[in-house]
């Protein structure tokens, strides 16, 4: 049964993940045996130590998703540098927050570049990678609980994510036949630095609070499982689906 939940000689690729969710992903897919290779715009050194502390290597490489030359620049750079790739988790992503009244025109097409697009040409990117190597690889997105809701002040960030889940799907269709999963997770309200003026304000995360059934929010170390399961052989037969990590919110 280990077995099926193994990546021992598995190199991951992880976009986002100098803190919070993508950290602790790193961090389980390194336990789980996988090599990680970083890709985020903050420094890594924090996430380094976590993946060489689970005995495995880590790569790290800066580059602005926003930008499809530097995607393109450092994707050519993994691949010529350490080879091939089993895995591509995008979770890197921003917000930014506006009523649509007001929603400024730049920072939307700069959510989606980062949240969306960036995800679309890594992808296309690691499918034909694997597609190369007759790999079954597997692709997992960050989506969100706003890939089912709307919110309130978060258009860009919404279109986003339903993208987000849109891709999921029409990836999955293209890619199955050639034995490469793409899947999502979708966080709820996770306890990280970039929520921390939410959770750690009494008052304003009290409606958040009383919805959650788990009776918690999430941490980092909550997708640990999720990723390795949606990584490894244990999830070969999965594809096009998205499964929420939220302690029941979205189902209350």
């Amino acid at each position: 049964m280990s077995d099926l939940f193994s990546l021992e000689g598995k190199r991951a690729v992880i976009t986002g993940c100098a803190t919070g969710i993508g950290q602790g992903i790193a961090t389980g897919l390194a336990q789980a045996g996988a090599d990680v290779v970083g890709i985020d715009i903050a420094e890594l050194k924090e996430t380094a130590r976590n993946v060489e502390t689970a005995g495995r290597q880590f790569y790290s490489y800066t580059a602005d998703l926003s930008n499809t030359q530097e995607i393109e620049e450092v994707w050519n750079k993994i691949v010529a540098e350490i080879g091939e790739i089993d895995i591509l988790f995008n979770n890197a992503g921003m917000q930014y927050r506006k009523s649509a009244f007001d929603y400024p025109v730049d920072m939307f097409d700069q959510v989606i570049a980062v949240n969306l697009r960036a995800a679309f040409l890594l992808s296309q990117k690691a499918g034909r990678h694997f597609r190369g190597r007759g790999c079954k690889g597997k692709i997992i997105n960050t989506a969100s609980l706003f890939s089912i809701f709307g919110g309130m002040d978060v258009s860009g960030y919404t279109c986003s994510k339903h993208g987000i889940m849109g891709l999921t799907k029409a990836l999955s269709n293209e890619f199955a036949p050639y034995g490469i999963c793409v899947n999502a997770i979708a966080p709820g309200y996770i306890q990280t630095e970039l929520t921390k003026a939410v959770w750690s304000d009494q008052d304003r995360r009290k409606p958040m609070d009383a919805r959650i059934p788990a009776g918690r929010w999430g941490t980092p170390e909550d997708f640990v499982g999720v990723g390795v399961f949606l990584a490894s052989a244990a999830s070969d037969y999965i594809t096009g689906v998205m499964i929420p990590v939220d302690g029941g919110y979205s189902v209350r």
